[in-house]
């Protein structure tokens, strides 16, 4: 597989091997609380309303992130006529990964050659995150795309200021600026900043700065600015300026100054999570991201570590810490344990690589074990499924450390490879739609007919907005009176501490209702188990 690296070859082998990570479960698994629903609703109302500038969750304004990823998802759900379907808002996350993929490897065998260049973009194709990523309606996956697209073309400019290679033409310096103005209409600043911190980094180490003239950043402001200033234009007049001040207030300052939504984690969060987030491919990043320090000099190392460092220590430094933040850093890993792989490295035959090794193994014994209890936990008992998931868990991790132990790197990353495939479609198609206690959006959905409206009281969670409308009225206990009292078919979802408030309110506004139906949980969201009930108006005698 990784010596045949000629022609069209390598595209061929990754989509494949993108299709088999990226696509099981992607129907099958319920909305996901809280961004992904949040992001689907909010595209799903854009084609509800027709007004494609303002982002809105029900009536509230949602500057979170800009209009990109949404008018992606929207136009997703628009052409294949699946707006009330979560897959649908999830293909640009596909897209973006497999996009991600190749242009690692397209770019990377300008830096590191055709056989590492294709190791290194299969690791990162099977990286938890980015799988997990790829199965969710976020940013994050094609925001990696505009990542690899504008630091490939400045490596293959460092490369060249180094004297190997070929300068870049006209047609990948313009993919450089729209690649950027793309990135910042998906997710604001993070690739002209991961752009900038490299750059910056190497002018500094090499003491040189004449390799970046050839990026034509007048031009290229130009582009990037004609890309993101329409939206931004039609956003600000739309919401009187407001859009931009409150994305700024509510999103950007909260995370660089304290940690948002309890999302936050002292430095060292990621490094603590490395070995499972990039699992399977970790066991060679490691050990590759080490020969690198130690050949630093080698113009393509410098490159990746310029890549890797100041961003990984901007994230680590950030107080608000969510797992994907790392992403971005991914490729440039995932290429240097390509080199080391390609090389058969003295690395990865260190004493300490092996101990590695057998740490690393944990996080494949973990996964094997969640893929076994979840279902007793969260689901209906034991399921055949969780033992396919398991055995390709334990493929993925038992083959390739034993391989790691007899020096066999090729064949530890083909059975990682193979093992991963296996265990994500065992987890993604036939563990998590099972895990029914979790998704319980998902199951007040199935109870209920779809004409029938909701309202909610303690449970407030956007996948059931996506799931049962958008006038879904997230509420309290008075309000669900009242929305009873207007709505005689209508159902109130009463989560167990709130009961208490609603049979007072029902009380104080003299109206009979009773519990039909029960939903009992746990809310992953919150951490907690959830006991919800099922209110309608009583008929009357």
């Amino acid at each position: 597989m990784f010596g045949q690296t000629n022609g069209l070859r390598p595209y061929l082998i990754l989509t494949l091997l993108c299709l088999a990570l990226y696509l099981p479960g992607l129907a099958s698994v319920p909305p996901i609380d809280r961004d992904e629903s949040r992001f689907a609703q909010a595209s799903h109302q854009m084609l509800e309303t027709g007004d494609f500038v303002r982002i809105q969750f029900q009536d509230q304004s949602r500057a979170k992130k800009p209009a990109g990823i949404y008018w992606m998802q929207a136009a997703s759900a628009r052409l294949f006529h699946a707006e009330q379907s979560i897959w649908a808002y999830r293909l640009p996350s596909v897209v973006g990964a497999l996009a991600a993929v190749l242009l690692t490897f397209a770019f990377g065998q300008a830096l590191v050659g055709r056989p590492a260049a294709l190791m290194g973009a299969a690791l990162l194709a099977c990286s938890l995150i980015l799988v997990s990523e790829g199965h969710q309606a976020k940013t994050d996956a094609m925001l990696l795309a505009c990542v690899v697209a504008v630091q490939g073309v400045l490596g293959r400019f460092y490369m060249v200021g180094r004297g190997v290679g070929k300068k870049p033409g006209q047609l990948e310096i313009l993919a450089f600026w729209i690649a950027m103005g793309l990135g910042i209409l998906i997710k604001g600043p993070i690739v002209p900043v991961v752009a900038l911190l490299t750059a910056l980094s190497l002018c500094i180490a090499d003491r040189k700065i004449l390799w970046l003239q050839g990026l034509r950043p007048i031009m290229g402001v130009i582009v990037a600015a004609a890309i993101v200033a329409p939206w931004a234009a039609a956003v600000s007049q739309a919401t009187h300026g407001q859009f931009i001040g409150q994305a700024v207030k509510t999103d950007l300052l909260p995370k660089l100054l304290g940690s948002q939504e309890s999302h936050g984690a002292p430095p060292g969060y990621f490094l603590l999570l490395f070995s499972a987030l990039a699992w399977p491919g970790s066991l060679f990043m490691v050990p590759g991201f080490v020969r690198a320090v130690k050949n630093r000099q080698a113009a393509a190392l410098r490159f990746c570590l310029a890549w890797v460092v100041p961003a990984w220590l901007m994230f680590e430094l950030v107080p608000t810490k969510l797992p994907h933040y790392v992403l971005p850093t991914f490729p440039a890993l995932a290429l240097l344990a390509g080199i080391a792989i390609a090389a058969n490295d003295d690395t990865l035959r260190a004493r300490w690589s092996k101990l590695y090794a057998g740490l690393w193994l944990l996080v494949a014994l973990a996964l094997a074990a969640l893929a076994i209890l979840a279902p007793f936990k969260l689901g209906e008992g034991f399921s055949p499924l969780s033992l396919f998931a398991a055995a390709g868990a334990l493929t993925a991790g038992l083959l390739p450390a034993w391989f790691t132990w007899k020096g066999e790197h090729q064949h530890a990353l083909a059975a990682a490879l193979a093992g991963a495939v296996l265990a994500y479609a065992g987890i993604f198609q036939g563990v998590l739609p099972g895990l029914d206690r979790m998704f319980l959006s998902q199951r007040i959905n199935e109870m209920l007919p779809a004409e029938v409206p909701v309202a909610a009281v303690g449970f407030h969670e956007p996948s059931l907005v996506f799931l049962r409308g958008t006038k879904t009225d997230l509420t309290d206990a008075p309000g669900a009176v009242v929305f009873l009292e207007s709505h005689p078919q209508g159902v109130a979802v009463i989560e167990a501490n709130s009961r208490p408030a609603f049979e007072a309110a029902l009380a104080a506004a003299h109206v009979r209702a009773e519990q039909v139906g029960e939903v009992d949980g746990f809310n992953y969201s919150r951490g907690r188990p959830a006991d919800l009930g099922l209110w309608a108006l009583k008929a009357a005698p």
